[in-house]
């Protein structure tokens, strides 16, 4: 059998890092600004990039300092893997006690990211669906396995995986705003928001700092791309996405403000008799969704809906995706398929740069 270990978090953050690439000026006459960037593996198990224009560094360090402590304190609400001690966060809303799942007092920003979740699952006619977190830890599981063991490499049994989607059923995700509790009532169902989360919170960040009155920034959180305005000079960012299939860029783009984002099946796989597996599982099939795509893209005002839709738009036969895109006014595609044909919604071109 081919070897091949799949891209854990650290190696998929650094290719997501290079798959939206800022381009811009190292300096701005004009404002007086200077470019600067920072780095952080630190939160959402890939790489956080921020780049910015001030007049100083520790002018830049301190708007990137309150980044991170903002990305740190959502990262620790929304993850699925880790408890944190005196926190009431995913994880342990998954919990069960006593064979039942507890009703949770929550902070009031996981109350707002799961009912923009709720929305993003009606919006994709269920193609996004946070409560599909018994199917997906399968996949996990064997997928850290083949990784981990890649000779003895597997599939999940398809039995297993259809018993598992039986626990899938989002209205058991009951949410009391009122009180900001949270309750799962299908003790067999449990929740993973990693097609939503990171652009939720990149963009909440975003919008953050703009109502601060900080403009002049980038942030790429593991590939989901935020443009906070214009350069000082009012140009605006140039950003290119990479070729699956070279090392070419397949297009740049030019943003004052909008968000990208793009979800591929060549980058997070593992093998299993030769043939690759990837991560982006179609909730019709319990299976890596093909559909014939490398990759799709989505530019946008929210970098929360480009995540979803980006995913939605990977298992979605063309037509239908496009037909879902086209009802968004805000929101453009690009399909890359297997060939290396593109093809686009009808408001794309408004984004790339000459």
């Amino acid at each position: 059998m081919k070897r091949k270990l799949f891209l854990g978090a650290l190696a998929l953050a650094s290719v997501l890092a290079l798959t939206l690439t800022l381009f811009s000026s190292c300096t701005d006459k004009a404002a007086g600004k200077k470019k600067f960037s920072s780095y952080s593996m630190d939160y959402f198990d890939t790489v956080t990039t921020i780049v910015g224009y001030e007049h100083s560094q520790e002018d830049f360090d301190r708007v990137s300092d309150e980044i991170l402590r903002e990305l740190a304190e959502y990262h620790r609400l929304y993850t699925i893997y880790h408890r944190f001690e005196g926190l009431e966060n995913l994880c342990t809303v998954n919990e069960l006690s006593d064979g039942a799942h507890r009703t949770v007092k929550v902070d009031r920003r996981i109350i707002d990211m799961l009912l923009y979740a709720k929305e993003m699952y009606t919006l994709t006619e269920g193609r996004v669906n946070i409560a599909m977190g018994s199917v997906l830890s399968l996949w996990h599981t064997y997928r850290t396995l083949g990784t981990d063991d890649p000779e003895n490499a597997a599939l999940p049994p398809m039995d297993k995986l259809q018993a598992a989607a039986l626990h899938t059923d989002i209205d058991k995700l009951v949410i009391d705003e009122e009180n900001e509790t949270v309750t799962l009532t299908d003790p067999q169902m449990t929740l993973d928001v990693g097609a939503i989360a990171k652009g939720y919170a990149a963009e909440r960040i975003a919008r953050s700092l703009e109502e601060s009155g900080i403009t002049g920034y980038v942030l790429n959180v593991g590939g989901n791309i935020c443009s906070i305005g214009t350069k000082p000079d009012g140009t605006k960012w140039t950003v290119g996405i990479e070729n699956p299939l070279g090392e070419e860029y397949l297009a740049y783009l030019a943003l004052d403000g909008q968000c990208v984002v793009t979800s591929g099946s060549y980058q997070r796989f593992y093998y299993v008799d030769g043939r690759p597996y990837h991560h982006i599982i179609d909730p019709d099939t319990l299976m890596p969704a093909e559909r014939g795509y490398l990759s799709v893209s989505v530019v946008c005002e929210d970098s929360g809906l480009g995540d979803a839709l980006s995913t939605a738009l990977f298992c979605l036969p063309k037509a239908e995706g496009l037909a879902l895109i086209e009802s968004i006014p805000e929101a453009d595609a690009m399909w890359v398929e297997a060939s290396g044909a593109k093809s686009y919604s009808s408001g794309w071109a408004q984004y790339v740069k000459e």
